[in-house]
């Protein structure tokens, strides 16, 4: 249609124009003009469509009066609560946890409830669960192929408001129960109490979150989804109930815990919260050299290897102990226990200097400075960074269990692998660690978005591992985002936003963790700045600590935190995997002349943009760094601008410190045809 009306003008100043060679030459050139871009329409030599990037109405959906558009709760915001006392026994002949969990379930939300969902976790343990079912022949960590586990349940009562204790009516389907009550659970506070009384086989490695390992003085046991616990009812979904499959983690309630555990005389017990009865099952001695340890920067040694089979290290010395422990304001708890534990502990220096314990239980064969002798310095090195640069620990007292689990978090307590040793053993015990603030105090949908905690965990740990001992294992720094950026948008990725059990197996450590990682780190030192990206982040820890935040809540409290407009990082990294392709076009002097400085293009050749630094070296080696921001691609995949430079350029380079994940940084620096260097002439 342009090319029409040119011709047509032409015609019409043909008839009229006095001047018509000069109107003849200026059309002509018009034309030409229409013709190249018609052209260049139809063959484009990019993939970049800045509409589809910068979409106005991406993350743009109305907030409520339970969650704000700022990204904070909302003023009615709500979540329910569990409190749980739990006593079991280890019967060590027949490899069972026996005993009873008594719940008391808060309905705060302003729906009655007809029926409640409880987790049954331990059913996902034998080849007849959906677990079982969904596991590859390769088994993989999250295999648990040829155990016959899982709850035998002997009783379920309930007792609702002032009515007396009666059997409930309930069903169970995989790893869920649910429970219909004769009344519906009232809105606003109702309290609903569960007895349940239950016994299960303890498996020897199940899905890598608890297990059993065989070391020269004992069995080391690490116990994790050990007691029936309450599914979430939330604002977003109502009951959150997708099956335990093994990779999808939790989903829970917060409340107060207090729990019991009777085993052998001869164990140690270590669990999440505070022991509760110390002078019951710990010798005088040990209790000496836990208030040493209090007060000890060093590493104190609370049982030694040599009293391990020293029956005089223990209280009594047949029969079975209760040790008694209580948690409060969290969303779990785990313990361990074993004959064969050594015992160390030191103090933490906690910002507020509130007193709290750094402990660690390991085989006395997994001892020695290269390996678990270091493992409480490691807590302590770990905690005390987080306490500054986000949250203070909550709890009184952080425990490293060595054992058969290569890595799992629980509150206060984490289960790392025995075999572990220097960076290794830093590096998972500081991961494991690390999830204390994602997700035991940011409460996040681990069932759904693995990414909001291992993501987020992953960040965290790079920033702790530069700060460990002056960087002692800070290798793997990942400066050079440019060099995995062929893994990241790999064929076949998966994007972020991907529930965990629908991940692909192979993809999971790249999508779940590094990539969300690199996201926030990309964030922080290209996209926000540093202050801006800590203050934003440490906002959203503090408005959604012991509460429940979505992927949304998370992006718009990081853009209300920063003052940054971040839909398209989101959508780009987070939602899709497009890729990124940004080069230097071409560069030419102003009328051909080096002194008046050049004109240089850039391009984003893909989809996804970032912000650009170019350097420009000029041929006596002076480097010159332009900045420019990423809305200089919100309407083309073009940007030109105009250097200060005065003499010949050497180069132009775009992304000169492999900042960003570029797929082709072979087009990412321009060299003149033929450069002869001064010292040349």
């Amino acid at each position: 249609m342009f090319v029409f009306l040119l011709f047509t003008t032409f015609l019409h100043y043909l008839r009229f124009s006095a001047n018509f060679t000069k109107m003849f030459r200026h059309l002509c050139f018009l034309f030409l003009v229409s013709l190249a871009s018609t052209v260049q329409a139809q063959n484009p030599t990019t993939k970049y469509d800045p509409h589809v990037l910068f979409n106005p109405l991406f993350n743009y959906q109305p907030a409520n009066e339970f969650r704000s558009g700022s990204g904070a709760p909302g003023p009615r915001y709500w979540q329910n609560r569990a409190d749980y006392k739990i006593a079991v026994t280890l019967d060590e002949a027949a490899n069972s946890i026996t005993g009873e969990v008594e719940i008391t379930y808060t309905n705060n939300s302003p729906e009655t409830l007809p029926f409640v969902w409880l987790q049954l976790d331990q059913n996902a343990f034998n080849d007849n669960s959906r677990s079982g079912k969904t596991t590859p022949l390769s088994g993989g960590r999250y295999g648990n192929s040829g155990f016959e586990g899982g709850y035998t349940i002997s009783a379920v009562t309930i007792q609702q408001g002032k009515a007396k204790t009666v059997p409930a009516e309930f069903i169970i389907d995989d790893t869920r129960m649910q429970i219909r009550l004769a009344e519906p659970l009232k809105a606003g506070g109702e309290n609903l109490k569960i007895k349940v009384a239950y016994t299960f086989k303890i498996p020897s490695y199940a899905s890598d979150r608890m297990g059993k390992l065989e070391t020269r003085n004992g069995i080391v046991y690490e116990i994790a989804q050990w007691y029936p616990r309450m599914c979430v009812f939330d604002d977003i979904e109502g009951w959150n109930v997708l099956p335990y499959l093994g990779a999808g983690e939790f989903y829970l309630d917060y409340g107060d815990y207090e729990y019991s555990v009777t085993v052998p005389w001869n164990h140690i017990v270590a669990g999440s919260g505070e022991l509760m009865n110390p002078s019951e099952v710990l010798t005088s001695d040990q209790l000496k050299r836990l208030e040493e340890a209090r007060k000890s920067d060093k590493t104190v040694m609370i049982r030694s290897e040599k009293e391990v089979k020293d029956k005089s290290s223990r209280p009594k010395q047949d029969g079975m102990l209760t040790w008694k422990f209580r948690c409060q304001n969290a969303r779990d708890v785990a313990w361990a226990t074993s004959p064969a534990f050594v015992w160390d502990a030191a103090k933490m220096n906690l910002p507020s200097g509130k007193p709290t314990l750094a402990q660690s239980v390991y085989p006395a064969e997994n001892g020695g400075n290269d390996s678990w002798g270091r493992s409480t310095e490691y807590v302590k090195g770990c905690l005390e960074f987080y306490s500054k640069y986000l949250l203070e620990f909550p709890y009184p007292v952080a425990t490293n269990v060595a054992g058969i689990v290569g890595g799992m978090e629980y509150p206060g307590i984490v289960f790392c692998a025995h075999n572990d040793k220097k960076d290794a053993l830093w590096g998972v015990t500081d991961h494991e660690f690390g999830h204390t603030w994602f997700p035991m105090i940011v409460g996040n949908n681990e069932r759904k978005f693995a990414w909001m905690d291992e993501g987020f965990n992953t960040f965290i740990n790079m920033l702790s591992t530069e700060n460990f001992n002056d960087g002692e294992y800070n290798r793997d720094r990942l400066d050079d985002i440019q060099n995995i950026a062929p893994t990241l948008f790999r064929e076949g990725a998966d994007p972020i936003l991907t529930i965990p059990d629908v991940i692909k197996v192979t993809n999971l450590g790249w999508d779940a963790y590094y990539k969300p990682a690199i996201g926030l780190k990309l964030l922080r030192e290209v996209v926000v700045g540093r202050d801006r990206f800590d203050y934003a982040f440490k906002q959203y820890a503090k408005r959604w600590a012991y509460k429940h935040p979505t992927p949304y809540d998370f992006f718009r409290s990081m853009e209300d935190g920063s003052g940054e407009d971040l839909g398209w990082f989101w959508k780009g990294w987070f939602y899709e995997n497009y890729k990124l392709d940004q080069s230097v076009k071409e560069v030419q002097y102003v009328e051909q002349n080096p002194t008046k400085g050049a004109i240089i293009t850039i391009e984003n050749l893909d989809q996804w943009a970032m912000p650009a630094v170019v350097e420009l070296e000029e041929a006596g080696g002076k480097k010159t760094r332009v900045q420019l921001p990423v809305e200089v691609w919100q309407r083309s995949g073009t940007w030109t601008f105009k250097s200060t430079t005065k003499t010949p350029l050497k180069s132009v380079t775009i992304d000169p410190d492999s900042q960003t994940p570029d797929i082709n940084p072979r087009n990412n620096t321009w060299r003149p045809a033929r450069f002869i260097s001064p010292d040349e002439n």
